[in-house]
């Protein structure tokens, strides 16, 4: 009997790229039940497949230890070549992935490789010459990869608990059964130029509490976040801290019991995309145009300012030239009450 084919997929990092690929992932394996898909990314993210497809594997390293070095690359392809594979994907065409898909070519094994488009998004982030124009999404150049490798299959995903309902059991003994509307709030990103100011945040926060039928719920996740989101929800009685006290299931599970979230660029947008919840996006330095806005999500969700020198960047990880990060800071929390609004409305 012959076997069935294997094929290995490359994707690191981060939280947001690997939460976009899992609906073009989890599509294709069902799309193609008699091959085998292993999907290598960092250990923690491995949490992530939820009710993943019978025939996806994961397989966790970590590039912070053992794949760090370029003898460990070596030594994760040599581990990878035993398994066998008839093809590899390349999500992420970085040095390490480059090293491993250059190794297998080398062994006649067919590779594939996500066209990032860097210099369309050059164009965009450029001080002079910028050129506004929507990129392809992340989504879209994923699934453009597997096409070229042979896989066509339309995007059949919706939620990570479209199969399986999500066990709310923990999310009910932490914040009990949902007798109103439940709204998430992720004020956090990993670079200043995403990250909405925390005064703004609170004044949001006001404008939101003036409704009767919301609790709002914050997300984030480490000491100075944490501390950050006790002092936002001190007082309030219809706020909450959320983050910090699930793991990636349970965290997963209650926002796919929110009615909305309202989240910077970051990997909240992602995640609550992954589980089909409406997201307002709030974007600063970055643009919805480069691609990353999550999956499923309308552009009429986002809020943003209209300004000459947005964006300046495409992951929000450079010094604002301006001096002022004009781009959060002047923008107005009524102009993201107004988004909720209008989404809660349509509910």
């Amino acid at each position: 009997m012959q076997r069935s084919k294997r094929v290995l997929l490359l994707r690191f990092s981060a939280i947001g790229d690997v939460a976009m690929t899992l609906p073009v992932i989890y599509s294709m394996a069902e799309a193609y039940p008699d091959y085998n898909f292993t999907f290598v990314s960092q250990s923690f993210l491995g949490k992530l497949l939820v009710n993943k497809p019978s025939n996806l594997t994961f397989y966790p390293i970590d590039i912070s230890k053992g794949e760090k070095s370029l003898m460990g690359v070596f030594s994760l392809f040599n581990r990878l070549y035993k398994m066998d594979f008839d093809m590899v994907i390349d999500l992420h065409d970085v040095l390490r992935t480059k090293v491993i898909r250059y190794l297998f070519s080398l062994r006649g094994i067919n590779c594939s490789v996500i066209d990032k488009g860097r210099s369309e998004k050059r164009a965009l982030t450029s001080r002079e010459g910028k050129v506004m124009e929507q990129l392809k999404s992340s989504v879209d150049r994923y699934k453009e990869t597997m096409n070229r490798a042979g896989f066509v299959f339309p995007l059949s995903f919706n939620s990570l608990f479209d199969k399986e309902k999500a066990d709310l059991s923990k999310v009910e003994s932490l914040f009990g059964k949902k007798s109103c509307r439940w709204i998430g709030l992720a004020p956090f990103a990993k670079h200043k130029g995403k990250i909405y100011p925390i005064e703004k945040c609170s004044a949001l926060i006001e404008l939101l509490l003036k409704r009767d039928d919301i609790k709002i719920l914050l997300f984030g996740g480490g000491a100075k976040e944490l501390a950050v989101m006790k002092d936002l929800s001190e007082g309030r009685e219809r706020v909450v801290v959320a983050g910090g006290s699930m793991d990636f299931y349970d965290e997963l599970a209650l926002m796919s019991e929110l009615d909305l979230m309202i989240s910077m660029d970051s990997a909240n947008m992602h995640l609550a995309s992954l589980v089909g919840t409406p997201v307002v996006s709030v974007w600063g330095a970055t643009h919805p145009y480069a691609g990353f806005m999550g999956y499923g999500q309308s552009s009429d969700r986002a809020v943003q300012l209209d300004l000459p020198c947005r964006p300046c960047s495409v992951f929000g990880d450079k010094e604002c030239y301006r001096g002022d990060f004009a781009c959060m800071e002047q923008l107005p929390p009524e102009s993201i009450e107004r988004v909720v609004n209008r989404l809660l409305v349509v509910k």
